[in-house]
């Protein structure tokens, strides 16, 4: 059989959707795309949004379809998501010579005529409004449908090759135009893709909801002091005087990302957002690519804006304001008398370098701002735009452990003397902005070997006494658990937690001010998901230095003679020739520690030291206490901690172990496997560098990490077996044999009931971290 060419097969579907889009213009009528910019209002009959629309759609479609890796671009997490629809472009790109125009959900366009002059096309009817119109001329009921005419198997793994997991998948986005001839190819991807269909009550729910025109009413108004908040937060962030708006700035630049709530209001949250209209008037939306970009105005007014959109796991950084946090700020940035004679301006490169921007501000009151809520600044780099996909992420280890400098120690004072001196060698990539050259990155490879030359003549400067002790590694104040962050890699996605996870960790950084922030400012506020392969690959290649660096600053508390061997352990066989100051520890810091050590094995006692030093703020949890296991249970948790080698290498990288004791509530269990390689100072080639036998398992209490790749269902007495099982794991087949006996798999009758049981629990027993997990890297085997 002779296939047709793509530009044939391309001109082919182009003619379908054509004459299908006469027909239903003939039948309905020509849409009308502003039809939901003012939502239909409730129908008599007709299943309510919020009450039970609402959830559904959170329980059985924002799994997949949210944020940037939304399939489509089909975001699902709010009504204004729904009414945008569908774009076939794809966000995550690394193949991009110019950076494609934004298309951020609430910020790029503000109707839906605006999004389809940007490609969208509706899965919502947008012709005439009848039930038959509304069924015919809808791609979300026309999905449903399908999956209730076609819901694939019942048991085993799928495997119809039609049906592509791949995260790199080549995208069909169906429209209403040519729905039938996609039916017709592709009869067995409804929705939901690769996953149960809804139950026959679910599916009416959604379908006359559907066929009623989608009607909709806001959601319900915020109770008074929450609005009394918001006002006095709006205020505090919108004073007149120069220091007041270059305190906002900041301040802005570090939460944008974040989720920010009231404890008056749980569940419901807000943006800070840049306006041009202050406080008590509606918000006028400045929508710019990065935070720091010119806003086009004189004033920048910073603004709460609440919004209704499902809360995420991925993207998930909720962080709660009231009057002891104002109070912090206000200590740290105003307590202290100091001039600011004018606000910086936004040409980029000034802009896209924090140091020059904020020079007027004290280095220590921008340091423990940080500091305050460190998870949230590095979940912002796991769980920003920039976190998706294997070469982004395979700059960092599996499993590495974070540590912060003391704001008072002699590091901090030496920091502060260095950006002073040395401000036109932090600069960042993004002063490209989105558009960079391929080989713009080795201009910031000369600007780090000429910050870490002065950083270490610093060093050499310091008196015997300012040497590094692990005295000088911030405690938290004694109460703050930001202080010791653990992080994990999850190939091509991550997560951080609070606390020292494992008896010892495959690396560690420490992190100062200055790494801090360029680690902020290369990673979320000046990386922009949509810019081209040059920005990608600067930001890559950056990050290389901001975690070496990291890890130096770590072995700097060694003997002299023991940091050569480990950082060489750490980076066997790299093959880039590097600056020295990054393959000579003796280099970076050419003096000697501060620490007395008194065992052999030095790197093991500097873990154990740090760790004692955080232990004041160690989650019980973590060490299995107050977790609800029996004493049985808790030794079978940590034989799996122990599971390492082959066997650990064969478990997912993430997955979910769920005991239920009947009657009982369910007991949540993440298995996390940390993949060990030789380095991680390389872009490609990874299954090279990988060293299977050096891998890990960890079971940790809870949900760690947003996309579980596989669900075990153990009943309580069997978990020794299931523990055994997984211990003598060898191979594939043997992990398939584990799932036959207690894999929940995506054909599973029981897979949606066991996913609300999963979200119900998180949310009983952590309702300000819980969020929906996404189900795009669940394998099928």
């Amino acid at each position: 059989m002779r296939l047709l060419p793509p530009l044939l097969l391309a001109f082919v579907a182009g003619c379908a959707t054509i004459v299908g889009t006469l027909q239903l213009d003939d039948r309905y009528g020509p849409p009308d795309p502003a039809r939901f910019d003012h939502p239909p209002q409730p129908v008599a009959g007709a299943p309510d949004y919020w009450q039970e629309v609402r959830p559904l759609l959170d329980q059985r479609c924002v799994s997949c379809h949210a944020c940037y890796d939304s399939p489509c671009q089909l975001n699902l997490t709010s009504y204004a998501g729904l009414t945008r629809g569908a774009n076939p472009k794809i966000i995550y790109s690394s193949v991009r010579l110019i950076a494609d125009e934004p298309t951020r959900l609430g910020f790029d366009a503000l109707t839906n005529a605006g999004w389809r002059e940007k490609g969208f096309h509706p899965v919502l009817n947008e012709r005439e409004q009848t039930p038959e119109a509304n069924r015919d001329g809808g791609v979300m009921y026309r999905m449903l449908a399908l999956k209730q005419s076609h819901p694939g198997p019942d048991r085993g793994p799928l495997t119809n090759p039609d049906l592509d997991f791949a995260l790199d998948r080549d995208q069909t986005c169906a429209r209403a135009e040519n729905f039938d001839d996609y039916a017709g190819k592709h009869p067995e991807r409804g929705m939901p893709f690769g996953l149960p269909p809804l139950t026959r009550a679910e599916h009416q729910t959604l379908a006359r909801w559907l066929e009623a025109g989608a009607p909709y009413t806001p959601p319900a108004p915020l109770p008074a002091d929450v609005l009394a908040q918001v006002a006095d937060w709006e205020g505090f962030l919108n004073g007149d005087s120069l220091r007041e708006q270059l305190v906002a700035r900041y301040i802005y630049e570090h939460w944008y990302i974040g989720q920010l709530h009231f404890a008056a209001a749980p569940g419901r949250y807000f943006q800070l957002v840049r306006s041009r209209t202050p406080p008590g008037r509606p918000i006028d939306l400045i929508a710019t690519r990065r935070p720091y970009d010119d806003p086009g105005v004189p004033r920048v007014y910073y603004r709460l804006r609440y919004t209704e959109a499902t809360q995420v796991e991925k993207t998930f950084m909720p962080l709660q304001l009231d009057p002891a946090r104002m109070e912090r700020v206000r200590q740290w940035f105003f307590a202290a008398a100091y001039p600011v004679d004018a606000l910086p301006g936004y040409l980029p490169a000034q802009a896209s370098n924090p140091f020059a921007t904020f020079r007027a501000l004290p280095v220590e009151a921008r340091y423990r701002f940080m500091l305050d809520d460190a998870q949230f600044t590095m979940m912002g780099f796991m769980k920003g735009p920039v976190c998706r996909g294997q070469v982004a992420l395979n700059v960092i280890n599996d499993l590495f452990w974070v540590a912060f400098v003391a704001p008072d120690s002699s590091e901090t004072r030496m920091a502060t003397r260095l950006i002073d001196s040395d401000i036109i060698n932090l600069q960042l990539p993004a002063e490209h902005e989105s558009t960079a050259g391929l080989l713009a990155w080795r201009d910031y490879s000369k600007l780090e070997k000429r910050y870490l030359e002065t950083k270490s003549r610093l060093i050499g400067e310091l008196k015997k006494s300012d040497l590094p002790q692990v005295s000088d590694l911030w405690d938290g104040d004694g109460q703050n658990p930001n202080a010791a962050l653990t992080v994990f890699r999850h190939f091509d996605n991550a997560s951080v937690t609070r606390g020292y996870v494992g008896e010892r960790p495959q690396t560690m950084l420490v992190i100062g001010y200055p790494l801090f922030e360029r680690m902020h400012y290369l990673l979320l506020a000046g990386y922009d998901v949509y810019g081209n392969i040059g920005h990608q690959l600067a930001t890559r290649l950056y990050m290389d230095f901001l975690r070496m660096e990291g890890e130096l600053n770590f072995l700097a508390f060694l003997p002299l003679k023991d940091r050569q061997p480990v950082l060489d352990f750490w980076y066997r066989g790299r093959k880039e020739q590097t600056d020295r100051y990054f393959t000579d520890a003796a280099a970076y810091f050419p003096r000697e520690t501060g620490i007395h050590y008194r065992t052999g094995d030095h790197l093991g006692e500097l873990y154990r030291a740090v760790a004692q030093r955080m232990a004041p703020l160690r989650a019980p949890a973590l060490d299995w206490k107050k977790t609800g296991l029996t004493p049985a249970e808790v030794d079978q948790m940590r034989r799996l901690s122990k599971i390492h080698g082959i066997p650990a290498s064969v478990m997912p990288e993430m997955s979910l172990l769920l005991l239920r004791r009947p009657g009982e509530r369910l007991q949540i269990v993440s298995l996390v496997r940390n993949s060990a390689h030789s380095n991680v100072s390389q872009m490609f080639d990874e299954e090279e560098r990988r060293l299977p036998k050096e891998d890990t398992l960890l079971a940790l209490d809870g949900v760690v990490g947003a996309y579980p790749n596989a669900f075990f269902a153990v009943d309580p007495e069997k978990l020794p077996e299931f523990v055994d099982a997984v211990a003598r794991l060898g191979d594939e087949a043997g992990l398939v044999k584990l799932t036959d006996r207690f894999g929940i798999r995506r054909t599973d009758p029981r897979f949606w009931p066991l996913s609300d049981a999963v979200h119900a629990e998180w949310r009983r027993t952590a309702p300000r971290e819980a969020a929906i997990l996404d189900y795009s890297r669940l394998e099928n085997r």
